[in-house]
């Protein structure tokens, strides 16, 4: 739930008035979800026991199963279109996400290109789809989450401490978007909950999660804190951007100076 609505902030450029349309999905879509939980789990403990919840490996289809009778199909039909919206949501932002990041120069110039086309960053898109599949290679799922979920937590949870320290450091600062120092606490008790959570039960993935992002640390020494590249190095990365670009139909983003 939280997730999804920090997933608005990486699109905040294709937004129509994101100083305004922002707070306001987020005030709209959090309560309503929020809602929509809550009355879903009290319908769950309504008809199941504690007990059943817990052995049951789809409590949504348990629950089903129970209530709807012959049109208990409803509801794997329902998951499946709810797994796909938040796929869809992912994939969307970290795309986006990718994007920027290049257009920094924290990430290889290629992936800095927007489709002529679909004025899609269509390079980030393939980029993340590769990375994907690499990662779904791991045969135990659960595993999976709990490498993707503490990484996730732990940097949101970092990233909302520094805008923490931004608000006691520098309070004059000129601010977009400004909400309540309790809403950022809030998200930060929670983020802090679930990486000590994952960290506690599952402690292996967890240090294999720490382990994959160390493995960033050599590439982003060589990509970016090593300015004084040598001319056939740049050389293979303009070719690939080069490639890229050709086999995109994808070119750079003119921005715009202020």
């Amino acid at each position: 739930m939280f997730i999804a609505g920090n997933y608005l902030n990486f699109v905040t450029e294709e937004l129509k008035d994101p100083y305004k349309n922002l707070p306001r999905a987020i005030w709209i879509s959090i309560p309503l979800v929020t809602i929509i939980y809550v009355l879903a789990n009290v319908a769950y403990f309504a008809v199941m026991t504690p007990q059943e919840m817990l052995a049951s490996n789809a409590v949504a289809v348990t629950f089903a199963n129970r209530t709807y009778g012959v049109m208990a199909w409803i509801m794997p039909l329902c998951v499946a279109f709810s797994t796909f919206g938040g796929v869809n949501g992912a994939i969307f932002t970290s795309s986006r996400l990718f994007f920027v990041g290049a257009r920094q120069g924290h990430l290889p110039g290629f992936l800095a290109t927007i489709s002529t086309k679909h004025y899609t960053p269509m390079p980030s898109l393939i980029f993340g789809c590769l990375m994907t599949l690499i990662m779904l290679s791991s045969n135990d799922i659960y595993i999976l989450i709990n490498y993707t979920s503490f990484v996730e937590s732990a940097f949101i949870g970092v990233s909302i401490a520094g805008l923490l320290y931004l608000r006691y450091s520098r309070p004059d600062m000129e601010r977009k978007i400004k909400v309540n120092i309790g809403f950022p606490v809030f998200f930060m008790i929670i983020c802090l909950f679930l990486t000590i959570t994952t960290l506690t039960s599952s402690p292996r993935e967890c240090f294999v999660g720490i382990i994959i992002v160390i493995t960033g640390i050599p590439v982003y020494l060589i990509g970016v804190v090593w300015e004084s590249k040598p001319k056939w190095f740049r050389g293979i990365l303009d070719k690939v951007t080069l490639l890229t670009q050709k086999a995109c139909l994808s070119v750079r983003e003119e921005l715009k100076e202020d």
